[in-house]
């Protein structure tokens, strides 16, 4: 393709581009034209005039129809100055009666403040030309005027009741002073409270000494304040760390509690536990009660199984016992039948021998059921025991 061509079809492609460019500029216009933001939509106009004016003008029927779209919808946009002029007025009228109500006040620190307030509502309402807004202000500020002048007379009256608050307010610092190196934090603190209080009760001492004061009285209140915070702050850290420490026993102790093993050892092992958790210390009125519940909880869990282990193995000894002492019973009455069968034997002999061999496992016997009964009688004392 040689050069005229290649020109030609970037000629076209260039003011195809520029087209597009003022079509996206239109469908932009026809939004604003329709906005309600009539303030706004002139500003962004003016913006979509800037971009125009930069797209070249290629003198083509179909560039002269986006031209005057484009011409027609600015016209519509910046029609609606005089909408928003009223708009204008309104809201400056607004200003002013509000302006003129504040005026009356004698609450002096808020009605400066919604003053202020309205001066910049008053410069963000815009402007409705110089003659209409020249009256508007001056009806704004006579109301102004009104407020300040009454606040200054006002203000002069307060001035003889400034020293007798400048000597409470620098009896208050002395006092503030000897209270900042205080660690007695409730009750400072509630005392930093009620001069904080009186200092408010007594006024103001002016603006010469005022800030000063101010700044000698909250100096040692702040001192105060954070050595207090640095205080609990660091309480805060070892109580977490002893809420750590006592989580940590509470998990050994269920570990043992689950095994449900009731050994000497693991006795021991819990006895220690709660020995442990009274080393800890606190962890805060906040977590103690409950942290202390979940321990106590897995200790009263261990120990009623502990005893109820206990109470199986004591029973379970009573019925060896006793199956012992019904044994020990049963041999006596063996040994005792044994003796008159022994007896009988002894009733047909002759020999002297013989009868003395008899008399003899007799007599043992008899020693030997002395000796179960008295173990029988062992037994059952032991266990009504």
């Amino acid at each position: 393709m040689d050069n005229d061509y290649r020109d030609e079809f970037e000629t076209v492609d260039d003011m195809e581009a520029d087209i597009q460019k003022k079509k996206d500029l239109i469908s932009k216009a026809e939004e604003l034209s329709q906005s309600e933001d009539i303030r706004g939509a002139m500003r962004e106009a003016n913006g979509l005039q800037r971009q125009w004016k930069k797209i070249h003008h290629w003198e083509s029927m179909e560039d002269e129809d986006l031209r005057n779209k484009f011409d027609a919808l600015m016209d519509v946009i910046y029609g609606k100055q005089d909408e928003l002029n009223a708009q204008i007025i309104k809201a400056k009228e607004d200003i002013i009666a509000k302006a003129e109500e504040i005026a009356k006040s004698t609450q002096w620190q808020k009605a400066t403040k919604e003053l202020t307030d309205l001066m910049t509502e008053w410069k963000q309402a815009g402007k409705a030309g110089k003659d209409i807004d020249d009256k508007l202000w001056e009806s704004f500020n006579n109301a102004r005027q009104t407020f300040y002048q009454r606040k200054q007379e006002h203000w002069e009256e307060m001035k003889t009741g400034f020293e007798k608050a400048k000597e409470t307010k620098e009896a208050l610092i002395e006092e503030a002073k000897s209270l900042e190196d205080s660690e007695q934090w409730q009750k400072t603190a509630t005392r930093f409270k009620d001069l904080m209080t009186q200092w408010k009760l007594a006024g103001s001492a002016g603006r010469e000494f005022e800030d000063d004061l101010w700044q000698q009285f909250n100096g040692a209140r702040q001192a105060f304040y954070t050595r207090r915070n640095e205080f609990y702050e660091n309480l805060h850290a070892i109580q977490n760390e002893n809420y750590q420490a006592k989580l940590d026993i509470i998990e050994k102790a269920k570990a043992i509690e689950e095994t449900q093993n009731y050994s000497k050892e693991n006795t021991e092992a819990m006895k220690n536990l709660s020995q442990d958790w009274k080393a800890v210390g606190s962890c805060g009125k906040d977590k103690e009660d409950q942290i202390w519940a979940d321990f106590r909880a897995v200790m009263d869990s261990y120990f009623n199984g502990l005893k109820d282990w206990t109470d199986k193995r004591h029973e379970d000894w009573k019925d060896r016992m006793k199956d012992a002492a019904d044994r020990k019973k049963e041999q006596i009455e063996t040994q005792k039948r044994q003796i008159r069968q022994l007896s009988d034997r002894s009733n047909g002999l002759i020999s002297q021998s013989e009868m003395d061999s008899i008399e003899n496992q007799i007599a043992d016997k008899e020693e030997f059921i002395k000796k179960l009964e008295s173990q029988i009688e062992d037994i059952e004392k032991k266990v009504q025991d």
